[in-house]
């Protein structure tokens, strides 16, 4: 048997190793005795604000906790940003020391949420005073100790609230003990405890930031078109006048946001030609991205489109049909742009003395060359001369934005302008049209922009949508993040669409609006428009490059189909987000089967898509009976909202089949039977 040596330390070395990690007593006794952490929804740590829109719940959760076994009471708070009253909800204990509360805003605008939480002596009391009482325990000086709380409230009290407390510590005493603690526990006693309470110990979160806009932030429906196509002769130039004659088709197909491209005057120099030749014909009219010309750059309007004056006109003839309308904001110039010559140091020049246009090798942009952010001349007078731009817009009516390739500017302008011109204008609303990295895609979203364009229009797979979908309803890009699912734009025309007919068309149709609140579509995509240049995502003879007359009415067309689509959304609350979607089991690759359902399921909606446009799929499948609180045998009623067809599911097994040349899609409401 061995003795055990005293333990000793070296006397020269201080116990300490790390000296600058120490605390002092009387730091110790300044920091709070609770804990709350992890909170959500929370961005970067509360650097970014958490999206919201007005009358949308916010669901707030926190872990709070404390030692020893005291009763905690926990509150969640907010305000407007520019506002000093506070309101308030109590947070409920959800177990695991986890919290959660939740509170609607009804103003646009920047608001802050906290969260304090103190230790309840009252409750504690209780919550013992109960379970001794339940376990026929003597409590006659628990009763004793429930009158000193009072008292103590009373202390401490004034005007109404003393009095109540007087009478109810006046007539305790005169009941019978059993009465008493029935008193005690009474929810009325704890509501005028809790209005007294000195809130013990009390912590307070840090101040988080929330951002609330309109509704149109998260549900909306895009239709794009350029106002030089609505025409009936490829020789005569579309006006806005023209467009006029379009908004009722438009708003019958139920979209609420009409979007244009550029309609600036058009530089001529280096102007692309068809096809995005290098070498314009005479009378092409050129990309309109190339923006600029003596006639203005940003702030002016291409003269054959027509007048200002036409411009407002169709903006209020656009309000009457209940469409807002939408206009391109591009941060690049022609070599015609007034710019060149007034602020020479905004650019970027070459060696030489030419000018450094955009170029993606092998691709060249001739017509166009960019800004340079940050050069000597441009800060601040190029930052504020583009925030202006867009307020000039705002005061022609234009609340809707849709911005160029905004990953390709610094996102501190980004974060500068939207917060400036949301501040005078809360309504506004700006689109990020970036198909760019991940990482940059929610920062945008972190930086102020309202919604983006997104990764679905190259999702084609079941595995493929059911990951995205999934991935778009988890933190962080639930909180920073709202996709706008374009099924085509002018410069994408998809592979998927190329071959697969007025079925394919159908199918993108009826993935982007029911899978997310926000949806577009580019014009001629009703009329299932998809020649492409051979090999290429691309549109032959490109919008872009020429106008393009149309016949909206040609045979083949999917509008009926699009306007029942629009308005299923415009029924169903839970298809007006894309948040709420959950994938369930459908036994076919072919087959993309996934729910929309709100917060209550109050509303279900049901949706089965047929991935493959060309032939007839089946599937079993299940309901989710469990969602709704029933057993696997259950009855539940089911609604085609396609066709009105109704009927009564019987169990939680179902069987499908899909035709593409019928619909290539169902969708149906789910209720519990009566």
């Amino acid at each position: 048997m061995t003795r055990e040596e005293p333990f000793e330390t070296d006397r020269t070395t201080p116990v300490d190793d790390h000296p600058e990690q120490a605390i002092s007593l009387s730091q110790a006794l300044l920091e709070p005795r609770i804990v709350i952490e992890n909170t959500q929804p929370l961005l970067d740590g509360g650097l970014f604000a958490v999206k919201a829109t007005v009358g949308e719940a916010v669901t707030v959760s926190s872990k709070v906790y404390a030692d020893g076994h005291d009763t905690l009471a926990v509150r969640l708070n907010w305000r407007q940003a520019h506002s000093r009253r506070w309101h308030c909800v109590p947070m409920q204990f959800v177990g695991n020391d986890l919290w959660q509360g939740a509170f609607s805003v009804s103003e646009q605008g920047p608001h802050l949420f906290s969260i304090e939480a103190w230790i309840d002596p009252f409750a504690t009391y209780c919550h013992d005073l109960e379970k001794k009482f339940t376990a026929s325990l003597d409590v006659s000086l628990e009763l004793k100790e429930g009158q000193l709380f009072i008292e103590q409230n009373i202390a401490r009290s004034d005007g109404p609230l003393r009095e109540q407390l007087r009478a109810l510590h006046k007539r305790l005493p005169t009941l019978p003990v059993e009465e008493q603690v029935t008193l005690l526990l009474h929810a009325d006693t704890a509501l005028l405890m809790a209005e007294a309470d000195h809130r013990m110990y009390l912590s307070r979160s840090p101040e988080y930031p929330l951002d609330v806009e309109r509704l149109q932030a998260r549900f909306a429906s895009w239709y794009e078109l350029f106002p030089r196509s609505i025409t009936d002769d490829p020789e005569r130039h579309g006006t806005f006048n023209d467009v006029q004659q379009r908004l009722p088709m438009i708003r019958d197909m139920g979209f609420d946001v009409l979007y244009f491209p550029p309609i600036h005057p058009i530089g001529m120099r280096y102007r692309k030609g068809r096809n995005n030749a290098l070498q314009a014909e005479p009378g092409d009219p050129g990309s309109p991205y190339a923006i600029g010309s003596e006639e203005g750059g940003h702030e002016a309007i291409h003269s054959e489109l027509g007048s200002r004056e036409d411009f407002r006109r169709l903006v209020a003839a656009a309000a009457e049909h209940g469409l807002e309308i939408a206009l391109d904001f591009a941060i690049q110039c022609s070599q015609d742009h007034p710019w060149l010559k007034e602020h020479p140091g905004w650019f970027s020049w070459r060696p030489d003395g030419s000018i450094r246009y955009a170029e993606n090798p092998p691709k060249k942009y001739q017509d166009i060359v960019n800004v340079d952010f940050y050069a000597a001349e441009s800060v601040p007078s190029l930052w504020l001369a583009l925030r202006d731009v867009v307020l000039g817009w705002v005061a022609e009516g234009v609340t809707m934005f849709r911005v160029d390739n905004p990953h390709t500017k610094p996102l501190p302008f980004w974060h500068w302008l939207i917060a400036n011109v949301r501040s005078q204008h809360p309504q506004v609303i700006f689109l990020a049209e970036a198909f760019t990295k991940p990482a940059m895609m929610a920062r945008l979203g972190k930086v102020g922009y309202s919604q983006s364009y997104s990764y679905f229009t190259w999702r084609n797979t079941k595995a493929e949508l059911q990951s995205y979908f999934e991935e778009l309803n988890q933190p962080p890009w639930c909180w920073c993040y709202r996709p706008n699912f374009f099924v085509n734009t002018p410069d994408i025309n998809p592979y998927f669409l190329h071959e697969s007919g007025r079925a394919g068309f159908l199918i993108r149709a009826a993935l982007a609006t029911m899978g997310s609140g926000l949806w577009g579509m580019y014009s001629g995509f009703e009329l299932c428009e998809a020649t492409p240049i051979p090999g290429k995502e691309e549109y032959l003879d490109s919008e872009k490059y020429q106008i393009r007359p149309r016949d909206f009415t040609a045979p083949g067309n999917i509008i009926a189909v699009i306007a029942q689509l629009n308005r299923i959304r415009r029924q169903n609350p839970a298809l007006q987000t894309h948040l709420g979607l959950a994938c369930y089991n459908a036994w076919n690759d072919n087959i993309l089967y996934f729910g929309k359902r709100t917060a209550n399921r109050d509303n279900f909606i049901l949706i089965a898509v047929s991935l493959d446009p060309h032939n007839a799929q089946e599937a079993q499948f299940e309901l989710p009976l469990w969602e709704l609180g029933l057993d696997d045998n259950a009855d539940t009623r089911g609604e085609d909202l396609m066709t009105g067809h109704r009927w009564t599911w019987h169990g939680k097994t179902q069987w499908m089949r899909i035709e593409p040349w019928h619909l290539p899609f169902g969708i149906w409401r789910i209720e519990k039977a009566l």
